[in-house]
């Protein structure tokens, strides 16, 4: 063989070694980390040495579903909310194993993209013929834990409003004093939305009565705007994620935003990428038959209910905007508010409990009798 044959066929073993770890493709946007981490362990241990993995928020494996000595279950949808799923799951189990049927019909939904919106869910399951063919009368949501004592439980929701504000203006050298900036613009903008953000964040603080389910929290989340560091962009743009509570005139408060907006300067405008506007919410009077229903159950096994409006969007505005009750709640107690959090955990045992409070949920809520209007 010639030399050169030889050397395609033989490769020197640290060739090898380089070779392998370049086929690992850790490149973004998905980089595989979980690849080149067993890579480094292998290394490791063929190199007799100790491997340190410095790793920060999380404690395990979010999707290793971990369970510590105390009983509390990491993962990501420990609490937002997978738990709900088999919580619902085994209380129907036990209750077909016990051979228990009801008046009305139990109907368990699952339906995708309640993060991203929900428009490819639920906001298009809701007006499908398969749903009207179910005749719901009542539904159980999400909810959120409780640090404390009380079982928290939600009737309705703040309507979440993303709108973008484009603030044109003239553009020029940047060494220069140009007039009617889009800058200066977006800097009215920003102020008039942030100095109400301070109104209301200060009215959630000054009152015991309040939750931030009653309060319009307002967030500046993305900028937009310029070229280049010498050069005055055309135009410039910042959006905001408002949730707004039920109470507050919505029509006001879009007037409101154009009054900011005109104040800002000329050809100021905004769109929205999402405007949600019913603001119906589901009835807590013990007059109310599912209410009633809902809360005597939990008070037969000695839960206290503390009544809020959800503080962000569930699917349950979906069920509620046509003309459906429906309550937010997660049986979760005891329990710091961790969703979409790191170190995300639930206890088994506030797990468990809360398949036995929907084992007796279920049949109080399914055997409420017809209501008027129901078919």
């Amino acid at each position: 063989y010639s030399s050169e044959t030889r050397s395609r066929r033989w490769c020197d073993p640290s060739v090898s070694l380089f070779r392998e770890y370049l086929r690992l493709r850790t490149v973004h946007p998905e980089p595989d980390y979980d690849a080149a981490l067993k890579f480094l362990d292998r290394m490791a241990s063929e190199l007799g040495l100790p491997v340190v993995k410095v790793e920060e928020h999380w404690k395990y494996d979010p999707f290793a579903a971990f369970k510590d000595a105390d009983g509390n279950i990491y993962a990501r949808g420990t609490q937002d909310m997978k738990c709900v799923t088999i919580q619902y799951i085994e209380a129907i189990r036990r209750l077909k194993a016990k051979g228990q049927t009801f008046a009305r019909t139990t109907h368990l939904m699952f339906v995708p993209d309640e993060e991203v919106g929900g428009h490819k869910g639920m906001e298009m399951f809701i007006n499908h013929p398969e749903f009207k063919n179910l005749n719901v009368g009542f539904a159980l949501d999400e909810g959120l834990a409780n640090p404390g004592e009380a079982f928290t439980v939600f009737y309705g929701e703040r309507n979440p409003w993303w709108l973008t504000v484009r603030c044109p203006g003239s553009p020029g050298h940047g060494s220069r004093f140009v007039e009617n900036t889009a800058a200066e613009k977006l800097r009215s903008v920003i102020n008039s939305f942030l100095d109400f953000r301070e109104k209301e964040k200060h009215r959630l603080n000054t009152s015991e009565c309040f939750t931030l389910g009653d309060v319009t929290t307002v967030n500046m989340t993305m900028l937009n705007g310029g070229v280049a560091y010498n050069v005055i962009p055309a135009e410039m743009d910042v959006s905001f994620d408002m949730r707004i509570p039920p109470a507050v005139n919505l029509q006001e408060f879009e007037e409101q935003i154009k009054r900011w907006c005109r104040e800002a300067g000329e050809d100021v405008t905004y769109e929205f990428a999402q405007k949600h506007m019913n603001q119906t919410v589901t009835s807590t009077d013990e007059s109310d038959p599912w209410w009633h229903a809902f809360s005597c159950t939990c008070k037969s096994l000695n839960m206290t209910l503390k009544k809020e409006i959800f503080p962000a969007a569930t699917d349950s505005r979906f069920i509620r905007a046509v003309g459906l009750p429906a309550i937010g709640f997660s049986p979760m107690n005891h329990t710091p508010i961790l969703l979409h959090d790191h170190n995300e955990y639930l206890n088994e045992q506030v797990f468990l409990r809360g398949i036995q409070v929907y084992e007796k949920l279920v049949p109080a809520l399914a055997s409420i009798p017809p209501q008027p209007g129901e078919e």
